[in-house]
């Protein structure tokens, strides 16, 4: 039983030797990857395996099966709100106090909580419980705070605390050594002392799972979900904030010739601040491609460099870890289960048959961890990486038996005395190489060492059949050796920011991705810009309560495209909402340069106000949705929108229902009976044709300024579509195609559990006049047939000169169902 909480706390003075370290609890020999797995230890949280200190809050000792609990005082570098990010490989769990006191502790960020979640060195924005809320401290004051930490079996293991000074800086650093100090000196303690120990509500109980909300993060509440509700800001007051300026993006494609369906190709995504989570982090376990896309030309230098360096320690130290045969496959011990095909982690991957091919950017797909280095600078021993691509898919193929086989194999030729004069001389190869660790550089290691004076660390297997491997010829058995792990061995880590290595090229081959995250060092800039602009014109009348969301297109040559989502408060101290596109254009200068003896173009950015680039909040949208026979979809469709209705009060809305005679239900009389504000029925005959239901709404629509929005009969709404549908469709300039989640069979929205519709347009925003000079939908070409209406239609809006708006949209799902019954297929008869 564990004893009850300890109240007292040691104190000394700010200046004593103390700063600089952090208490270190370990607990070894303990499977599981999440806390709750750590809490299940009978030992923890009073006795641990060892207790030494660390000297920064980034720790990789290198090992495997273990807890940490790191624990001390946080002295802040100067008074302010502070924002705190965690990364960890697994779970972790970072908490601080209001004061030096270890009883009032809360909980503010997190990686997982189920043993699935993790994270790579630096990564600070997979999960949005990573970050914390904003916290104000003092730097006259010292704050006790706790890190836990549970790694598994597998992965790179590291946990680290980064800070960040809240809309004053734009990265996170992480926490250094001058800025903790110990709790308690442990140094004069047995292991059995442990009254001086803190008994906390972060060693003691779980965080509620309410608090650590759902496993979506795309669930969480988000401002976005809301915003529709603030009044809107009248739109006199925008008038002159910015000059006029007008609006010709250079990607427009406007009369160019398209191949069929090639419009594709020129559908772009837009970024977004901050970050909306609709990455599926929660579904990477199934289909990652974070950690496995060749990024190519995107990395920097800078981030090449440090991702060259990185591999190039990699390959040399690799298979030195457990396979000491030089074998082209590293040894995972019995944990290796044949499942590389899943992904699970690509954190160091690398290709052997590539690795030497080329020098500079690789060529094969890797995570850059940008630079995980010990204290002095060193690269840390990283664990074996998962095989990627060639090798991977060969290896795969082995079974789980043969595997083994060859580990036995393995550890037979290395026992034999002819593989000892191998091993002395790969020995020697290695201390050449400098990869020997020294007194000097204790965190240098290699994983080939003399048995005489070093101390040699074993895959799980060479202790489990030790006594009684067959050993040939050998007369005794080879000693074994416990490992000497550095529990307090830290790292340097840059953040490693995946988001800026991505385009804004769909990508159809990575369906889990998400929205692009807009960097708040691009986003805030422009926002302030704007206010100062807005305050300039009214005196300082508006005030800035919160930045909701920015959405920008780039365009490279010509500038980008920005809409701002803004809480302000008027001088009244009313809330208002601003929703308003500016256009941020790029102005180029010539001057001499007669270093090289030519002109060189400088650009400046100047916001404007886009002239005809503007959305319509009154605007109708008409959901239009042709059905055949489904009538448990329908009476769904028809409650939701009537949900719709009484969450938003928003009249401008009509739904649209064109019904091939269904036979199953009477939809006009459901319609009738519905609650919906406006609703609009045609009956057709004959086999389903979604082109012909589609356009035969279409042409109900007598109003040329309302919105089109061509639907299918299995979706969930969000409340705030009818807004978002709005903002997005600008007349004559812009359509709009959001990214639908299409749920798994067995799950619900409440669970989020699916992929994004990267390549399907059939859910599309326009507006009618748009629609109509187009020539609607191609009726002749699909009429007994669907599957590329949606492509075709596209390649005529982007020969049109319009553009298209293409983000993943936050609860916004597509029902799994079946398609038994559905759009005309026979019911076979046959026994198969």
């Amino acid at each position: 039983m564990k004893p009850c909480m300890f109240t007292g706390r040691p104190g000394f003075l700010l200046d004593s030797p103390f700063i600089g370290q952090a208490n270190l609890h370990v607990f070894e020999d303990w499977c599981g990857s999440s806390i709750a797995d750590l809490h299940k230890d009978m030992h923890y949280p009073l006795y641990p395996h060892s207790r030494t200190t660390v000297k920064k809050l980034a720790v990789s000792p290198q090992w495997t099966n273990y807890g940490l609990r790191i624990f001390g005082y946080l002295h802040p570098f100067t008074d302010g709100d502070f924002v705190f990010a965690l990364s960890s490989d697994d779970n972790s769990e970072f908490w601080l106090s209001t004061d030096d006191s270890p009883l009032k502790l809360r909980l503010l960020a997190w990686v997982g909580k189920t043993g699935r979640e993790w994270t790579a060195p630096g990564e600070f924005d997979k999960y949005a419980s990573q970050t914390s809320r904003p916290v104000w401290l003092s730097s006259h004051r010292r704050y006790f705070f706790e890190v836990i930490h549970k790694q598994n079996d597998r992965g790179t293991d590291h946990v680290e605390v980064a800070w960040q000074l809240l809309n004053q800086d734009f990265s996170f650093t992480v926490i250094e050594s001058n800025h903790i100090s110990l709790y308690v000196d442990e140094s004069a303690f047995l292991m059995s002392d442990v009254s001086h120990i803190p008994q906390t509500a972060a060693s003691h109980q779980l965080a509620p799972t309410k608090q650590l909300g759902g496993e979506a993060d795309m669930l969480r509440e988000d401002p976005r979900d809301e915003l529709y509700r603030v009044n809107l800001m009248n739109s006199e007051y925008l008038e002159g904030v910015l000059p006029d300026c007008s609006y010709k993006p250079s990607y427009i494609i406007k009369d160019f010739p398209l191949m069929r369906y090639q419009g594709l190709q020129f559908v772009h995504l837009s970024y977004v601040f901050p970050n909306d989570y609709t990455r599926l982090t929660h579904m990477e376990m199934e289909n990652s491609c974070f950690y496995s896309e060749n990024f190519g030309n995107l990395v920097s230098n800078e981030e090449e460099e440090n991702l060259h360096n990185y591999i190039d320690e990699t390959e040399k130290k690799s298979n030195l870890k457990k396979t000491k045969d030089n074998a082209l496959y590293p040894d995972y011990g019995d944990n290796y289960d044949n499942s590389v095909l899943k992904q699970r982690r690509h954190l160091l991957s690398f290709d052997n048959q590539e690795q030497n091919s080329t020098k500079g950017k690789p060529s094969v797909a890797r995570l850059h961890t940008q630079g995980l280095q010990d204290t002095q600078g060193n690269r840390a021993t990283p664990q074996p990486p998962l095989l990627l691509s060639k090798v991977a898919l060969k290896h795969q193929q082995q079974n789980k038996t043969e595997i083994k086989q060859n580990k036995m194999k393995n550890f037979h030729k290395y026992v034999k005395s002819s593989q000892r004069r191998t091993y002395k001389k790969s020995t020697k190869t290695a201390r050449e190489e400098g990869l020997e660790r020294t007194e000097d550089n204790p965190y240098k290691s290699t994983e080939i060492r003399t048995q005489a004076n070093k101390e040699e660390r074993q895959p799980a297997w060479w202790e489990e059949n030790h006594y009684n491997a067959d050993y040939d010829n050998s007369e005794t058995p080879a000693p074994v050796f416990d490992v000497q792990v550095n529990w307090n061995q830290t790292f340097k880590v840059n953040p490693l920011n995946l988001q800026r290595l991505r385009t804004d090229w769909i990508d159809l081959q990575c369906n889990v991705s998400g929205n692009l995250v807009l960097q708040p060092s691009d986003a805030l800039p422009i926002v302030k810009a704007f206010m100062d602009s807005l305050n300039g014109k009214h005196y300082g009348q508006f005030t800035l309560e919160r930045v909701v969301n920015v959405i920008k297109r780039v365009d490279m040559p010509q500038g980008s495209r920005y809409l701002l989502e803004l809480v302000l408060k008027d001088a009244k101290g009313q809330r208002l909402r601003l929703s308003h596109y500016i256009y941020g254009l790029k102005k180029y200068s010539k001057k001499n340069s007669w270093d090289f003896g030519f002109h060189t173009s400088k650009s400046k950015t100047i916001l404007c106000n886009p002239v005809g680039f503007s959305w319509n909040p009154s605007a109708t949208v008409h959901f239009i949705v042709p059905v055949k026979n489904q009538a448990r979809w329908v009476r769904q469709l028809i409650d939701d929108m009537e949900q719709l209705f009484r969450e938003t009060g928003d009249f401008n809305f009509n739904l649209i229902i064109a019904d091939y005679s269904s036979t199953d239900m009477d939809v006009r009389n459901a319609l009738e009976k519905s609650s919906l504000p406006r609703y609009q029925y045609v009956k057709l005959s004959g086999n389903f044709e979604r082109s012909a239901g589609l356009q035969t709404g279409i042409d109900l629509i007598k109003d040329d300024n309302s919105i089109v929005f061509l639907c299918d009969l299995h979706i969930h709404f969000p409340p705030s579509i009818i807004d978002t549908i709005r903002k997005h469709c600008i007349k004559g300039h812009m359509a709009f195609a959001p990214i639908v989640l299409r749920l798994n069979c067995g799950t619900t929205a409440s669970e989020a559990k699916g992929y994004w519709e990267v390549n399907g347009f059939g859910l599309l925003g326009i507006y009618k006049s748009d629609l109509d000079s187009i020539g609607g939908m191609n009726t002749m070409e699909f009429k007994d047939r669907w599957g590329g209406e949606d492509w075709e239609l596209l390649d005529r809006i982007l020969q049109a000169g319009l553009e298209v708006e293409r983000i993943y949209l936050r609860n916004f799902f597509h029902y799994y169902h079946s398609k038994r019954g559905m759009w005309n297929r026979p019911v076979s008869t046959s026994n198969r």
